[in-house]
């Protein structure tokens, strides 16, 4: 191979492409829905497995698992200056790819004929009806017409939808979870007060959101699903790590400055803490914080919100067996 030689080439295969980003690109690795997955902050069709390193892009159909593989086919990186670069014989600058991924025009996925199967499966999640019709009348919230997913739906200030993300009705398996092609981070699903407030609750995903105002009962705050949040691997923390604020938190602050509080509801397993941990540092000062995560250990508002129906359901047996 002109320019590198066959032991170079098999040196810079050595490194995994989860391990060049950790290392090169940590502020472009963002934890996707799916455990153990990252996905890349400018690519969304873009997913990696954090313990195999196996990527794949799906708007490109490409994928592998070197560093190699995602310098050529990802970032567009000549094979020789990548086998370089690798090897560290070149300047340790790798030039992002000089022709970007052009953006996909946005469009929500055509509406199923009733909302049957998200009806039955937020409310098993312990979603209470009350809450799932509000949002179906208010637009943000339906079924599709394809695969019966439940679509949570972002809107910008004149109501148009900007946003969506596809979450499996299924309950066999591991659930489905995708962002819609094209969707705006700025917007993304946000359930609305009933009146003014100054308030702000922000949440991992949206059926979180949904959960705890079935638990409050009261819509007396903006309640934003950040669409997923990024974090180290636990035990890793210590090691270099970009945290950015989420780009669905710093749009909605920009259109709402009479926002006075915001209120902390990760999850509580690790990422959700080290996530709330530094979303109060980030924003301290400015805004009155308050972390409200849910007090299980490893819990969200959705398990709680299930328990809790659970709980309801077995009283009521009670009561009606004496």
């Amino acid at each position: 191979m002109p320019g590198v030689s066959e032991e170079q080439i098999a040196a810079a295969r050595q490194m995994t492409a989860i391990e060049f980003l950790q290392r090169y690109r940590p502020g472009e690795l963002v934890k996707a829905e799916s455990r153990g997955e990252f996905q890349l902050r400018a690519h969304d069709s873009f997913k990696i497995n954090e313990e195999t390193s196996f990527w794949h892009w799906k708007s490109r159909d490409v994928g592998g698992k070197t560093a190699l593989d995602y310098l050529i086919k990802v970032e567009g990186v000549k094979f020789v200056d990548a086998v370089l670069a690798l090897c560290e014989e070149s300047p340790g600058y790798i030039p992002p790819s000089s022709q970007p991924e052009q953006k996909k025009e946005f469009a929500l996925p055509p509406a199923a004929e009733n909302n049957r199967r998200v009806f039955a499966y937020l409310m098993k999640r312990g979603i209470s009806r009350k809450v799932i019709e509000a949002c179906v009348r208010a637009g943000i919230l339906y079924e599709s017409a394809d695969y019966h997913n439940a679509v949570f739906v972002g809107k910008d200030e004149a109501g148009t939808a900007q946003y969506a993300f596809l979450r499996g009705t299924y309950t066999k398996g591991k659930p489905f979870k995708a962002e819609v092609s094209g969707s705006e981070k700025a917007y993304c699903f946000c359930l609305p007060p009933k009146g003014k407030t100054n308030r702000l609750a922000v949440y991992e995903a949206a059926i979180e959101a949904l959960a705890h105002l079935t638990l409050e009962g009261t819509s007396d705050k903006w309640r934003l699903s950040l669409g997923g949040i990024y974090a180290p691997k636990e035990g890793q923390e210590t090691q270099p790590f970009s945290f950015k604020k989420p780009p669905a938190l710093e749009a909605f602050l920009n259109r709402h400055p009479e926002i006075k509080e915001i209120e902390i509801c990760t999850n509580s397993d690790f990422a959700g803490r080290w996530a709330a941990g530094h979303l109060a540092k980030a924003y301290q000062g400015k805004y009155r914080i308050v972390e409200n995560l849910p007090g299980k250990d490893g819990c969200d508002y959705a398990d709680l919100a299930k328990e809790k129906q659970e709980e309801q359901a077995a009283r009521q047996r009670a009561a009606y067996s004496l």
